[in-house]
C-alpha cells in the first residue's frame, strides 16, 4: 500500500497510543474514525429502535439499518439482501446453522466433515451435532505445510472421495485459518465436493477471508458463508450469516420473540420471511448501521490493495524473523506467500509464548499467544501454544522492525 500513513491517520486510536504496534487483527481489528464517527451519529441523531416506530427517529434508524443489509448483500455478490442475516458474530451464525439447519437434516446415518484447522467455532458445533445424532464426525487432517490433504488442485482426488460421501451432509470449512494463514481454495474443494455428493451442504467460515479478499458468494459455489464486523474495520456485536435464499426459507427460527413474529394466537405462532425470521428482539442497531461506513471504507481501499499490501508485508516479516533467528524461530503454514493470508504464528526457542506475549505487551506490541481458539490444531502440531502476528492496512515495516527488536529483547531477558 503506496500510502500507510495516510491510511494510518485516518484510525483515532493511533493519535491516542502513537506508539502502538497493533499485530493482532486476527482477533479484531481497529476501528477507523468513519465507522466511529456513525455510532455516535445513531446515538445522537436517531437513538430509536427499528422497525417498531412509525416517528421519524424511528424510520430513519430503519432505513438505515436496512441499507446496511444492501451493503453487505452487494459486497458479497449476494442475489439479494433477503439472504443477509445478523447476528452477534461468526460464532453465533455457525451455531444458529448448526440448531436451524442441522438439527433439521441430520440423521444418525449421515456424516459432517470439517478440518483440523478449524476454530472452535467450527468445529465444537458439528461435533456436538454429531454426538447427539448419533451421526459421523470427520475431520480433514493437513500436512507438514499446512495445507489440506486434499490432492484439491488435481481433479476427481482421490482423497477427496475418500473422505466426502453419499452421506455427507454438511461440509464446514474455513476459508482462511486463524493459525496457519492458509488459504483454502474453497471454490475448488466445494465444486469437487459437489461432483462427489450434489446434495452436500456446504458452510464457509470466511470470518479472516471476508477483510482481506474480495469475495464472490455466487462465484464460490457455498450454501452459506458466515463472517463478524468486528474483523473488517466495523464494530463488535455485530456478525453475519449469509445463506441461499431457497435454504432460509426451508430453516427453523434460531430464537423466538420480538420482530420475527408474523401472528400470534392462543395455539399457534407464525413467522416473518427470511431474514427477518433469524432476527429476534432489539438487534446491535448502531453498530449495523456503522458496518457500513466500514465496507465502504474497505471498498475505497481496494480488496485488491489490501490482499497486496499483506502479502508484501507478511513476506517481508517473515524475511526479517528468519535472517535475524535462524532456526531459532518455527513459523507454521504455508511456505509459499500466496497460499497465506496475513498471519504468522510460530514458537521462538524454548520460550512459553506467554512469555513472549508479555515481554512484547511491554513494549507496546500486540500479539495473541494461546492456542487461538484452535486447540485441535495446536494438537497436531504438536505444540500447546504458540505466539500470533497478524497484519492489516494500518500495519508498515516498521511494525515489523519493533517486532524484531522485541524478540531480540525476549531472548535476553528469557535466556
Amino acid at each position: 500500500m503506496s500510502n500507510i500513513q495516510n491510511i494510518k491517520k485516518r484510525f483515532p486510536i493511533f493519535e491516542n497510543r502513537s506508539d502502538l504496534v497493533y499485530l493482532d487483527s486476527t482477533a479484531t481489528s481497529l476501528k477507523p474514525k468513519i465507522v466511529i464517527d456513525k455510532i455516535r451519529e445513531y446515538y445522537e441523531k436517531y437513538s430509536a429502535n427499528v422497525f417498531r416506530g412509525i416517528y421519524p427517529m424511528s424510520e430513519i434508524a430503519t432505513t438505515e439499518f436496512e441499507e446496511t443489509r444492501e451493503v453487505v448483500s452487494k459486497f458479497i455478490n449476494a442475489n439479494n439482501a433477503r439472504e443477509i442475516i445478523f447476528t452477534r458474530n461468526t460464532t453465533e451464525s455457525i451455531n444458529l446453522l448448526a440448531y436451524s439447519l442441522g438439527r433439521k437434516i441430520l440423521e444418525p446415518s449421515d456424516e459432517i466433515v470439517t478440518t483440523i484447522m478449524e476454530h472452535h467455532s467450527n468445529f465444537v458445533p458439528w461435533q456436538v451435532l454429531t454426538n447427539e445424532i448419533g451421526a459421523t464426525f470427520k475431520v480433514i487432517d493437513i500436512n507438514e505445510d499446512g495445507i489440506l490433504n486434499l490432492e484439491f488442485k488435481i481433479k476427481n482426488s482421490e482423497l477427496l472421495k475418500k473422505i466426502i460421501s453419499k452421506k455427507t451432509k454438511i461440509l464446514a470449512l474455513t476459508y482462511i485459518s486463524n493459525v496457519l494463514g492458509t488459504i483454502n481454495p474453497v471454490e475448488e474443494i466445494i465444486a469437487e465436493a459437489k461432483k462427489i455428493n450434489p446434495k452436500i451442504i456446504v458452510i464457509v467460515d470466511a470470518a479472516q477471508a471476508v477483510p482481506h479478499l474480495k469475495i464472490d458468494v455466487r462465484k464460490m459455489g457455498a450454501d452459506f458463508i458466515v463472517f463478524s464486523s468486528h474483523k473488517m474495520l466495523g464494530p463488535t456485536g455485530v456478525g453475519v450469516l449469509w445463506g441461499k435464499e431457497k435454504f432460509l426459507n426451508e430453516m427453523y427460527p434460531f430464537m423466538y420473540g420480538g420482530d420475527m413474529i408474523d401472528e400470534v394466537y392462543v395455539d399457534r405462532t407464525t413467522f416473518k420471511d427470511t431474514p427477518h425470521k433469524f432476527e429476534a428482539g432489539t438487534p446491535a442497531i448502531g453498530e449495523v448501521i456503522a458496518l457500513k461506513e466500514a465496507i465502504k471504507f474497505l471498498e475505497k481501499v481496494d480488496m485488491k490493495n489490501i490482499r497486496k499490501h499483506e502479502k508484501e508485508i507478511t513476506d517481508f516479516a517473515i524475511d526479517r524473523a528468519i535472517a535475524k533467528f535462524g532456526e531459532e524461530i518455527k513459523i507454521f503454514g504455508p511456505k509459499n506467500i500466496d497460499d497465506r493470508g496475513g498471519i504468522i504464528s510460530f514458537s521462538f526457542g524454548k520460550f512459553h509464548p506467554h512469555d513472549i506475549a508479555q515481554i512484547l505487551a511491554d513494549s507496546g506490541i500486540c500479539v495473541r499467544a494461546g492456542h487461538h481458539c484452535a486447540m485441535p490444531l495446536h494438537t497436531r502440531l504438536k505444540v500447546p501454544a504458540t505466539v500470533r502476528a497478524s497484519f492489516y492496512i494500518y500495519n508498515d515495516e516498521n511494525d515489523v522492525e519493533k517486532l524484531i527488536e522485541g524478540l531480540k529483547k525476549v531472548k535476553k531477558i528469557l535466556i
